[in-house]
């Protein structure tokens, strides 16, 4: 048995969820990894933490090569698990701008860039670029030579740069506009809302075929306007806001189902939208997270 595996946990799941794009998942894989240090004799193990990472990658890697098959029969767009936080406010002019963030998380549009990348070139960026392991010691963890994790860091790190959205580093004006877009969905303001659009704007909505979801991603301002109005107009909407994978997000309810909203913001405007609406990617939202349902328009939210 290895002593005091489990203090590794939480950061272990941080690389898991890295990997795999889904909170149960890596919580499995965790779980995995912790149970097979229990069965093991401690001076079999000179270093529990790269032991388990080692561990915990691998299985990572497993389920990353069988995702690709399911995902290429999932229905409509895939979209990483959510991790949803605490409430969050957006501050006004005079407010100091709120710089926290949580380092443990990554947002969802990142991560659909990540899932893009072979599975590989995914350890590899995962492990030296997000948790700054030692090429040398990714080599060890991924079983492949130094220099051929250093060409896989290479590649990843070019398709990361190309794909990756743009945002503002400023995350008060991000607060702000994710603000604006809630307040336009509560009041029905539909110019004001497609003035806090991108004129290029993507929404991306994934129900996985469980709830109704558009099938393709939606672009462009006046489609997205569309798809809201038409939202507002047929179905009860709740909002509240919450941080989602560390970022301001809002959490909902249309027509009692529960969804999660999480923003690209780009010189003051929204670039994307991912919804993600499949009750089994929101099963670690907690319960008192989510807003009370609406009765007929749409809802206030909770304050912050």
């Amino acid at each position: 048995m290895i002593p005091d595996a489990d203090r590794h946990r939480d950061h272990l799941v941080r690389v898991a969820y890295r990997l795999l794009g889904s909170l149960d998942e890596a919580e499995d894989v965790v779980q995995d990894a912790l149970v097979r240090a229990e069965r093991s004799a401690p001076d079999d193990v000179r270093e529990p933490a790269a032991w388990l990472t080692t561990v915990v990658t691998h299985a990572a890697l497993d389920r990353l090569r069988s995702a690709r098959v399911r995902r290429e029969s999932y229905v409509g767009p895939w979209l990483p698990e959510p991790v949803v936080g605490a409430p969050w406010h957006a501050p006004g002019p005079g407010d100091p701008a709120d710089h926290a963030t949580l380092d443990d998380q990554v947002s969802l549009a990142m991560l659909t860039v990540l899932e893009t990348l072979s599975p590989a070139e995914r350890a590899v960026y995962v492990l030296h670029e997000a948790f700054a392991v030692p090429l040398a010691e990714v080599a060890g963890i991924v079983g492949r030579s130094e220099a051929a994790c250093r060409q896989l860091a290479v590649r990843a790190r070019r398709h990361v740069r190309e794909r990756a959205p743009r945002f503002d580093p400023d995350r008060g004006e991000r607060a702000r506009v994710v603000a604006g877009f809630q307040a336009a969905c509560e009041s029905g303001d539909l110019d004001g809302l497609a003035r806090l659009l991108d004129e290029g704007v993507e929404l991306r909505t994934d129900g996985g075929g469980v709830v109704t979801a558009a099938l393709r991603p939606i672009a462009g301002r006046d489609r997205v306007v569309r798809t809201v109005a038409g939202t507002l107009r047929t179905r009860r909407l709740a909002l509240a806001r919450r941080t989602v994978n560390g970022e301001p997000g809002l959490v909902g309810r249309i027509d009692g189902d529960p969804v999660v909203l999480a923003f690209v913001v780009d010189d003051g405007r929204i670039v994307r939208i991912d919804a993600v609406a499949n009750p089994r990617k929101l099963r670690h939202v907690p319960p008192g997270d989510w807003p009370a349902d609406g009765s007929g328009g749409a809802v206030p939210s909770q304050p912050p």
